[in-house]
């Protein structure tokens, strides 16, 4: 048997076995949603930095540094940017707002805020969403099974998809923090690494530098070594979707909701911020070494599976392999959370079964856990691109979700037609630029960008010329919001 094969089906028995036994600590749905709110700085740190670093951040990141050099850092470092934001400033009141009235997802927050058809509108769009990112990890995991294996696609997409499936839907958070945990040590290692024995296959840094400058010649070489090589206008568009989506994003805010305490929040959430900037040099550099001795990849995202196999030992591309897979994975299970908890807590028990029990609750965010798991991995079977599945995830996050959650956070006077009429002008707004600008959008502004910038002029419209009818929900159990 391939040596690569072996090591990952012994890798995966490992993570399934690991998730199957932390599921017997999970009672209700509150362990299974969100750890029965007992996750220390470390636990949250470890959730939060295994979870971010996925497809989009290593098999995605590394083909952007093989198109971009250095630049491609912006990637990464934008989500850490707004995971920072969310540590020091929306984490900590989002918290403080779940413990006092039972919330256990994005949607339940914004139910308080704004009422029943805000939460209804936003799960079935982040559904839509989720389910592409889903896609996007489980391809990220068939590719590199094919790069080092020779396995089909299909095939690799059935194998993660499983694995993933197995440990998310027996623990929930409680089970995927510890697991998580193990898979940070595996992913940080193994690509750490990875870089210093690239180099020095390669020659050094130096080295590196003038096989580019061959290839390259001139300033196309130098840009390739600058942080702004891929111009403003990437940068901004990168920044534009990345920063606000990891400030709402319906799957970190869940976990921010599992933490022990306000402190907590604060220091695992920015720890992990610190550390995805760190590791945002990580593919950028591994693409440029693979630049290096192949400018002609027919695809830049197989860039980091081809430095696995053609630029390290044998042992650590077994290592690597472990270690990319557990990045893959991890951010997979994250996203399940997000999709099972959408389904079982925002439409099921807001709308079909209100007086749910924790038990039943419990089973039906596992059938969820398992449903969403079969459509995604159907989806990646369908879906050729992970950083184009990934780029939709996060841009209906930024455009839909950003101004609402931040309004209903900052205002004390919000009306749930305003936060409504928002989100659905931005959608407009941002799908009528793509049409008529090609996707290139307004100047330094993305699509997405102007569709942010929409929906924040409704809702500043709103406070305007409704300014006595904006009250505060304060009766989250009613479920009216403000009208």
């Amino acid at each position: 048997m391939n040596l690569y094969l072996a090591a990952l089906l012994l890798y995966s028995a490992f993570l399934m076995a690991l998730g199957v036994l932390m599921s017997r600590r999970v009672k209700n749905s509150s362990d299974f949603l969100v750890a029965g709110r007992s996750l220390g700085a470390g636990r949250l740190f470890a959730t939060f930095l295994a979870a971010n670093i996925g497809a989009g951040s290593t098999v995605g990141a590394t083909g952007l540094g093989y198109r971009f050099g250095m630049s491609a850092w912006w990637w990464v470092g934008s989500a850490s940017i707004g995971c920072f934001l969310l540590s020091q400033t929306l984490g900590p009141k989002l918290w403080t707002m779940a413990k006092q009235h039972g919330l256990a997802t994005l949607p339940d927050f914004l139910e308080f805020r704004y009422g029943k058809a805000v939460k209804a509108v936003i799960a079935v769009l982040f559904w839509l969403g989720a389910l592409s990112i889903l896609a996007g990890q489980i391809i990220a995991i068939a590719w590199i099974l094919d790069t080092v294996a020779g396995i089909p696609k299909w095939a690799g997409c059935v194998i993660g998809g499983a694995v993933a499936i197995v440990y998310c839907t027996a623990g929930g958070l409680m089970s995927s923090a510890f697991v998580n945990m193990f898979e940070l040590a595996v992913t940080m290692s193994g690509l750490l690494l990875a870089v210093p024995f690239a180099l020095h296959t390669l020659g050094g840094w130096s080295h590196v530098q003038e096989l580019v400058a061959a290839q390259k010649g001139g300033a196309a070489a130098d840009s390739m070594f600058s942080m702004v090589g891929a111009g403003s206008k990437q940068i901004f568009a990168w920044i534009a979707i990345l920063v606000p989506s990891f400030m709402v994003s319906p799957g970190l805010v869940q976990k921010v909701y599992g933490a022990r305490d306000v402190k907590t929040v604060r220091l695992g959430v920015g720890l992990n911020s610190l550390g995805q900037a760190l590791f945002a040099f990580v593919p950028a550099m591994l693409g440029l070494c693979v630049l290096a001795v192949l400018p002609h990849l027919a695809n830049p995202e197989l860039a980091l599976p081809t430095a696995m196999k053609l630029l390290l030992p044998r042992w650590l591309g077994v290592w690597t392999l472990a270690s990319i897979f557990s990045a893959e994975l991890s951010a997979t299970d994250a996203i399940l959370f997000m999709l099972s908890t959408s389904l079982a807590v925002d439409l099921y028990k807001t709308f079909l079964n209100p007086q749910v029990s924790q038990r039943r609750l419990l089973t039906v965010s596992r059938a969820a856990s398992v449903s969403a798991g079969v459509l995604g991995l159907l989806l990646a079977i369908v879906l050729p691109s992970i950083i184009a599945a990934v780029k939709i995830f996060y841009g209906l996050i930024a455009v839909s979700l950003f101004v609402p959650v931040i309004a209903g956070l900052y205002s004390k006077r919000v009306l749930s037609s305003a936060a409504l009429t928002s989100i659905a002008a931005a959608l407009i707004a941002t799908l009528a630029t793509m049409l008529v600008t090609g996707g290139r959008g307004l100047g330094l502004l993305s699509p997405e960008a102007v569709g942010i910038g929409t929906a924040a002029a409704v809702m500043i419209g709103f406070r305007i010329f409704y300014p006595r009818r904006a009250e505060q929900n304060v009766a989250f159990a009613g479920g009216t919001g403000s009208r």
